[in-house]
């Protein structure tokens, strides 16, 4: 992978980190149980993505 991807790599991983924050936060502050859900679900599917992101960056450094 050359430094140009590996960069690309490493800013969507902070991308995802702060859609997850900023959907943690939102949740916190939500009193309706079905939003909360829904976000909850959102949260997972972003965690997922950042961890596949990690894992391609952590085989990459190997």
């Amino acid at each position: 992978m050359t430094q140009k991807e590996l960069l690309y790599v490493e800013d969507a991983i902070g991308h995802e980190q702060n859609v997850g924050q900023i959907v943690s936060e939102a949740i916190n502050m939500l009193e309706d149980k079905n939003l909360q859900t829904f976000l909850k679900s959102e949260l997972k599917k972003h965690q997922a993505i950042e961890t596949k992101l990690m894992s391609l960056l952590e085989s990459e450094i190997k």
